[in-house]
């Protein structure tokens, strides 16, 4: 089995509160990407990606959350991005974690898929999402719901070869 090999892509230190972050003009030269997400948001809120710009009804998602006493699940199709994680539970002003992988991002014959996973102090949530499209995935937008991204909160995205 060959070995994974992360590059570097791009990485975004927010030095004052943001609305969104994105990335552009991402190669199409590796097999999947990889987003490292290490935030916070000014209110309680939900974490949404938007592919290549697409506000169309092409977002759908599968989610699992949990906290250690409740658990829940749900699934939505979204026109304003894929929704990774529900009803506020896991950005608040502590501080979260997202890795959200992008399966065969660059392949231009299928429609594109994901896995990510979150979390914070307030629980868990673990989704899989689909952009009803065939275009590579050329930009990345990471927003949240509501609110703002805090100051110092960092956005790492890597390619991956195998």
């Amino acid at each position: 089995m060959p070995t994974m090999t992360y590059t570097p892509l791009a990485t975004v230190t927010l030095a004052s509160t943001a609305s969104s972050v994105t990335f552009s003009s991402i190669p199409a030269t590796y097999r999947d990407l990889i987003l490292v997400v290490n935030a916070s948001s000014s209110i309680q809120t939900e974490l949404f990606l938007r592919l290549n710009s697409d506000t169309g009804s092409n977002y759908n998602t599968v989610r699992m959350q949990g906290n250690g006493s409740i658990t829940g699940s749900a699934s939505t199709a979204n026109a304003t991005g894929a929704r990774l994680n529900g009803n506020g539970d896991i950005m608040t002003t502590l501080s979260f974690n997202a890795l959200i992988q992008f399966l065969d991002y660059s392949a231009t014959d299928k429609h594109k898929s994901g896995l990510s996973r979150t979390n914070s102090a307030n629980g868990v949530d673990a989704c899989a999402f689909r952009w009803a499209n065939t275009n590579a995935v050329s930009t990345v937008l990471a927003y949240p719901a509501t609110g703002t991204f805090s100051s110092g909160s960092t956005f790492n995205l890597f390619g991956v070869i195998s």
